[in-house]
């Protein structure tokens, strides 16, 4: 009996494939191919069977053609990306789905008024299966299908139409799913998808403990390690404002194309200002927050490309900033900038500077239009007056002396300007003070950003003064006369004293006219301060005299029969008196630190300083205030920057204000140490001052101890220095950097560990000299960071030792190495640190992981064609004894050191060609290498050396570089944990013995002083034909050094004077006040008369 044939279906297979086929081959034929297919669709779904004996139908016709076109989308599912037919039967797929639903639409239409709500119609039923069939595709093991599934579904999402409430969950997890796929292209199609589905998603129909679509979105766009993900994230995610924040945050993507489409794609092309809506990243929706953080990031950027992107987005902010109105005159333009500049905090940062010089750069017609006349200058505002202070600059920076010369004023107009905005600041100052009490505070805060702006245009007339031309010698002397009347005054704020001071340096014909000028107003302050005190003083002795029912005498008062009555003391001030003169004496400090820091000539060129050197800043370090204090100590520090003499003398009081003064005085202190050691460095630093490292231990001991971040940024920025330009060469200095830059307590300090990313590339390429000591500090600093990387506490977290030696071997790469005229590349420091790798690996103390990552990196190291031949030789002789006295039990690591072994043998096959080991060992220049060798105890197969039990410690890795330090250190010297940057970390008991992330062999673990000896390994040593190894002498321990162990807490500061003996004097004075339990805050808080003289003892041969 013949089989049952299915007409229809032997129909559908001859023309669906058919019209699959064109599809493929051109998009052109896709309208014409859509509308052939809906109409077999159509005649397909008129075809029905009865079933039940007529009480259901069976849509047969619809599944068959369902069956067809799902048969010919499963052809492509299995076709790889990039296949351009595949690509068009997608589309293809998505355009028929489209279709498909508007003429659904249309037909319901047309039926909506016979009252039919049936939504089970023939498109929802073809696109329900199809969707299940490609939800199925998404679990395939087959990453092209999950692809192509996911791919499909993309492509149809947006023509979806009305589709059950259930397939849309269905459809909602699965993608979800798909958007963690370990697979790059199934994330970028699964967020598109996901992308386009958020827009219908109800946030109430999200269970409490799902994320919600967008979310997912969210979190995958600033998450997700592929950068094709995020980008697709950020191009589909809808702008709004609670995923704006996420999307500014790619601005610092690693990315540089990600970066560029923040900007040009997403903000920019959602700025315009139509009225309504508003476009989502208009400047005006935006926070002055998120206005800068663009504008930062994106002038900031590394890359040309973000910066033309970010310029273009701000080019745009111009034409948008003052709505829809266009118009092409001058004024107009200077009203959209001054709009711009509206947006933007001209006050606290240099951001709106950013913009208009970037704005000058990119928009030319906008640079070009501006212009500003007399009329200009009628009403200041402060957009207005910045926008003609940043032009000038700008003017001056490219050299444009036409438009430069047609908008600067003249001298005495701009001086009237100025003093005009000053009378009115005067003005509203006495009427607010007058008047304070009888105003809400609103107003009062009204006042005051009122006072902040007159405050800011004084400050940027004054700096537009700055770059007027003095050839007038009329304006000049007005301008003279009103900046010197100007800081004469005590209201003049502090912010515009240094402005006025840039100016009279320009005014000034030398310096010394500059440090008269500046005396004379600090006298004429403090004598006015004085006539006042005489004054009021003279008025109250009168007024005792004349009390009432008393008889002023004419001469000098006396009694009958008596002798005169002694003069009554002055008076001690009160508080509000105190108080003036001490805000007196910080304006005058103020004043100094402004000239000082405008000064180039030496100290005894100007004698003028040593008045107030005397009379004001000596009793300014004196003083107990914090704020005069550290004034007056940046004083003491800019005048010894400019006399040598005085900062020899004065050295030693800054070290002893560091240990005990505040964060805020220690940050300034250390600032003038630092500079002091990099103007006057051989007086204090130079190879032949005994004091130098002294200084460096206390340094050192400072950074070890410290544990406000501030203060160790400082201090790894300040010792940075001086090793980069090259003032400080000790290797302590050196180790305690590197250990700070990887320390765990340090990963916070954001400030520190960019300075120090930043220091150590620049200084191990700038010379071979400085990668070479960079490879000596190799092998101890690793075996020092990989003990501690296994002693971290639960909330620490470290760079793993392969990221270790991988920066080390970095930063000693001689290929990196800046070619210096006159120095030679030294390409033998990777031989050099591959034969202390092979020295490593024979210590039996070593982990097994530790020898496995340098036998892995010995594959990294660079091997230059001319190597020595000795080293060559060294190293195979070395490897070769490895595997004779100590194998390796780590099979990737002996993997690791064959594949070496090979490349090192196949590379020098011709210097190791005829090697014997017994006439190398006769060179002279190898007994050291061999000496080594012999005391290495062969160990026999499947022996195990048995390492001393000692008790398990918690170790804290605060102080990670006690040996650091302690290696390089005489005996008797100050103990300096030196890389310790680190914060403590008690756990209820107070530890004054600092923590060690590791030590040597001889102060590391011992717990307590008393024990002397070690115990002994627990094996028996076999014998040994090739040397006998002498008894090692028993190490004593003394209290001595314990006591030493024990002060460093206390270390004192080095003390230097003019001779050795002031040295040494100066040293017992500190070790002895060390001795003590008591911490005074500075020298000037002593009760005792000697100490509070100190100042004057040391600036006594001034």
């Amino acid at each position: 009996m013949p089989a049952r044939t299915n007409p229809l279906a032997e129909v559908l297979s001859a023309s669906v494939p058919k019209i699959f086929d064109q599809a493929q081959n051109t998009t052109a034929n896709h309208q014409k191919n859509v509308v052939a297919l809906h109409k077999i669709h159509l005649d397909a779904a008129a075809f029905t069977e009865s079933v039940h004996n007529g009480k259901g139908i069976k849509l047969t016709g619809e599944q068959n053609f369902e069956d067809a076109f799902i048969d010919m989308v499963c052809r492509v599912l299995v076709v790889k990306k990039g296949v351009s037919q595949a690509e068009r039967i997608v589309k293809f797929v998505g355009t028929y789905t489209k279709y498909l639903n508007e003429k659904a639409a249309d037909i319901k239409k047309e039926v909506d008024g016979d009252g039919d709500d049936d939504d089970d119609t023939t498109a929802s039923r073809f696109v329900a299966r199809l969707l299940k069939f490609l939800v199925n595709g998404f679990v395939a093991k087959d990453k092209i299908v999950r692809y192509r599934c996911v791919r499909i579904l993309a492509e149809m999402v947006t023509h979806l139409g009305e589709i059950d409430e259930d397939v849309y969950m269905m459809l909602r997890a699965a993608l979800v799913d798909r958007v963690h796929d370990k697979e790059t292209n199934v994330r970028v199609q699964a967020v598109v998808a996901l992308s386009k589905l958020c827009g219908s998603e109800d946030a109430s129909d999200v269970n409490d403990d799902e994320p919600t679509a967008i979310d997912v979105l969210l979190d995958t766009l600033a998450c997700d390690p592929a950068a094709e993900v995020r980008r697709a994230a950020l191009l589909n995610i809808p702008l709004a404002p609670h995923t704006l924040p996420v999307m500014l945050g790619r601005t610092r993507d690693t990315d540089t194309v990600m970066r560029k489409l923040v900007y040009s794609q997403v903000l920019e092309n959602n700025c315009e200002s139509n009225y309504p809506p508003m476009g989502a990243a208009h400047p005006r929706v935006l926070s002055i927050a998120q206005r800068e953080l663009i504008i930062r990031n994106g002038l900031g950027d590394r890359e040309p490309a973000v910066r033309a992107a970010a310029g273009s987005l701000l080019g745009t902010w111009v034409d948008v900033a003052r709505g829809p109105t266009k118009a092409e005159d001058d004024q107009a333009i200077q009203n959209d900038v001054n709009a711009l500049l509206k947006f933007l905090d001209l006050h606290e940062s240099t951001i709106a500077e950013d913009t208009l010089l970037s704005i000058f750069a990119t928009r030319v017609d906008i640079f070009e239009h501006l212009e500003f006349k007399e009329d200009y200058w009628r009403e200041l505002t402060p957009e207005r007056i910045f926008l003609v202070r940043i032009f000038v600059e700008h003017c001056i920076a490219i050299k444009d002396d036409v438009k430069l010369d047609a908008s600067l004023p003249v001298v005495t107009h701009l001086a009237f300007q100025i003093q005009n905005a000053y009378n009115a600041y005067l003005d509203d100052t006495e009427a607010a003070a007058a008047r304070e009490n009888e105003v809400s505070e609103e107003q009062l805060a009204r006042e005051e950003d009122a006072r902040l702006d007159q405050e800011f245009i004084i400050g940027e007339l004054l700096r537009l003064a700055a770059s007027l031309d003095y050839a007038d010698e009329i304006g000049r002397r007005k301008m003279f006369q009103l900046i010197r009347d100007m800081i004469s005054q005590e209201i003049l704020p502090e912010s515009l004293v240094s402005r006025c001071l840039d100016i009279l340096r320009i005014l000034s014909p030398n310096e010394r006219d500059l440090i008269r000028v500046v005396v004379e107003v600090v006298h004429e302050l403090r004598d006015r301060d004085a006539a006042d005190e005489d004054a009021e003083a003279e008025k109250e002795r009168t007024e005792a005299a004349t009390a009432f029912g008393e008889i002023p005498s004419a001469g000098p008062s006396s009694t009958q029969g008596g002798s005169r009555k002694p003069p009554r003391e002055p008076k001690p001030p009160s508080p509000e008196e105190q108080a003036r003169a001490d805000a007196l004496d910080l304006r005058c400090l103020s004043l100094c630190i402004g000239m000082l820091e405008r000064v180039n000539g030496t100290f005894e060129e100007n004698s003028t300083l040593e008045g107030i050197l005397g009379e004001l800043i000596i009793p300014s370090v004196k003083r107990k205030e914090l704020a005069l204090r550290e004034k007056g100590l940046v004083c003491l520090g800019l005048c010894c920057l400019i006399a040598r003499r005085m900062a020899l003398n004065s050295f030693q009081l800054f070290l002893s204000q560091i240990q005990a003064a505040p964060e805020v005085l220690k940050i300034r202190v250390l600032q003038i140490v630092f500079d002091i050691l990099m103007v006057h460095d051989g007086d204090f630093l130079g190879r032949g001052n005994a004091g130098g490292e002294r200084i460096t231990e206390f340094l050192l001991h400072i950074l070890s101890v410290e544990d406000a971040d501030k203060v160790q940024a400082l201090m790894c920025i300040g010792l940075a220095k001086l090793v980069l330009s090259g003032i400080v060469s000790d290797e302590r200095v050196l180790k305690s950097l590197v250990v700070a830059y990887l320390s765990p307590d340090t990963a916070d300090n954001q400030e520190l560990r960019q300075c120090l990313s930043y220091f150590f590339p620049v200084f191990s390429y700038s010379s071979s000299v400085n990668q070479r000591q960079m490879m000596q500090i190799t092998m101890p600093l690793f075996e020092q960071l990989a003990r501690a990387t296994r002693e971290l506490e639960d909330d620490q977290e470290m760079v793993t030792p392969p990221q270790i030696i991988g920066m080390f071997v970095d930063w000693t790469d001689p290929q990196k190495a800046f070619d210096v005229q006159g120095q030679k590349i030294d390409n033998s420091i990777h031989v050099d640190l591959a034969a202390d790798i092979m020295k490593a690996l024979f210590k039996d103390d070593m982990e097994k992981e530790d020898k496995k990552v340098l036998c892995q990196v010995l594959g990294r190291l660079y091997l230059p064609d001319a190597a020595d031949d000795d080293k060559i030789r060294t190293i195979k002789l070395l490897i070769h004894n490895l595997g004779t006295r100590r194998p390796l039990r780590d099979t990737a690591a002996r993997n690791a050191l064959a594949k070496f072994d090979a490349s090192l043998s196949k590379k020098y096959a011709d210097k190791l060609a005829d090697f014997s080991e017994e006439e190398y060992r006769q060179l002279a220049a190898l007994k050291d290498l061999f000496e080594f060798l012999d005391d290495i105890i062969a160990i026999d197969e499947g022996e195990e050396i048995e390492l001393p039990k000692t008790r398990a410690r918690k170790r804290r890795s605060q102080s990670m570089a006690t040996d650091n330090t302690a290696s390089g250190t005489e005996e008797g010297s100050p103990a300096t944990s030196a890389a310790s940057s680190s914060k403590p970390r008690s756990k209820g008991k107070e530890n004054n013995q600092s923590k060690r992330v590791s030590g040597s062999d001889d102060d590391s673990d011992d717990d307590s002083p008393d024990k002397h000896t070690t115990p002994a390994p627990i094996r028996t040593l076999p014998k040994r034909a090739a040397s006998v190894k002498k008894p090692a002498a028993p190490q004593i321990i003394s209290d001595d050094e314990e006591d030493e162990d024990n002060s460093t807490e206390t270390t004192p500061g080095p003390s230097f004077g003019r001779d050795q003996n002031q040295r040494q004097a100066g040293g017992k004075t500190m070790e002895q006040h060390s001795a003590g339990n008591t911490t005074i805050d500075s020298i000037m808080d002593s009760e005792d008369e000697e100490e509070e003289d100190e100042v004057d003892d040391i600036l006594a041969e001034e």
